[in-house]
């Protein structure tokens, strides 16, 4: 009689792949080490294979251990999938979402949405960390994260939510004292206040429907890293700023800000949801990222037509 497949121990081995550790995969399993190192042991007796390599300083799979990760990865989230079902059949979801967002749009847009949310559902806990650098979602093991931006092709599930525009903003003040530009070639002579993840760098490029595609390469009166930073300066009429819709909306619709140039366009950045690539999201999870994407659908600076 064929013999039973080790589920156990393969769920385990999934679990040294992803945390790298004999000693934390046994603290996520709630396991003994021992436990753990004799379930691979287990499986390399059964199939007659080395699977991991183990030194005192690190651990590395071993191609047989590659060959069998992906299926081993599959078990251990069949099995925590068929345990989350179970788990989140009441009306009442519970457990941890772990979110990654920008900054700026975190503090300003995604934070003031979360009242709600977690007086619907008190038992799920959401872990946010706020920052402009893309962080690996599967090595740091968040389940989605919000991004605003063009993406580059990846394995992440994506979910877009909106296009946003990118719009050249100044105050009145400023525009009083230096004139407002009516063509990319007039920003030579003006200050500019510089986001530095932005996609081109100090070369601001537009696209005009008749006139084509201009870039300006531009010189920084201020250089940041938090385009939200800029706004006091921008506000200070210290200098213009390509700015995405949602940070300077208010303060366009208040007279704040100005917006110059309207007919040459920036081209506009998405906000998408990504979750990691090849798992069946718990129920917490995928009710947050419909509610954001409710949300944020409704905004008045989410464009749909662009």
């Amino acid at each position: 009689m064929t013999k039973l497949p080790d589920l156990e121990a393969w769920a385990i081995f999934a679990k040294i792949a992803e945390t790298g550790s004999f000693a934390r995969a046994a603290a996520e399993l709630a396991l003994s080490q021992a436990t753990v190192s004799k379930a691979v042991t287990r499986l390399e007796t059964r199939m007659k294979t080395t699977l991991l390599h183990r030194t005192s300083r690190r651990m590395t799979l071993t191609e047989s251990g590659l060959a069998a990760l992906e299926h081993a990865t599959r078990i251990l989230e069949e099995g925590e999938t068929v345990e989350a079902v179970l788990a989140e059949q009441s009306l009442s979801l519970r457990g941890p979402v772990r979110i990654a967002a920008p900054m700026s749009f975190g503090l300003s847009h995604l934070a003031p949405t979360l009242p709600p949310f977690m007086e619907k559902h008190p038992e799920v806990s959401l872990d946010i960390e706020f920052s402009d650098e893309l962080v690996d979602l599967v090595a740091n093991r968040f389940d989605l994260a919000l991004r605003v931006s063009r993406l580059a092709d990846s394995s992440l599930l994506t979910r877009r939510l909106c296009s946003v525009r990118i719009l050249l903003v100044g105050s009145p003040a400023y525009f009083e004292r230096h004139g407002r530009p009516r063509h990319p070639r007039q920003l030579a002579g003006h200050r500019a206040l510089q986001y530095a993840y932005a996609l081109n760098g100090p070369s601001w490029r537009f696209r005009h429907k008749r006139h084509g595609e201009f870039a300006q390469s531009m010189e920084a009166a201020l250089h940041v890293n938090n385009a939200e930073a800029l706004e006091p300066a921008l506000l200070a009429g210290l200098g213009l700023a390509l700015q995405p819709e949602f940070l300077v909306w208010e303060d366009i619709q208040a007279g704040r800000l100005q917006t110059v140039m309207d007919d040459w366009q920036v081209e506009p950045i998405v906000l998408h949801i990504l979750t990691p690539p090849g798992r069946r999201r718990p129920a917490r999870v995928q009710s947050f990222i419909d509610y954001l994407a409710e949300i944020f659908a409704s905004q008045p600076w989410a464009r749909r037509d662009i």
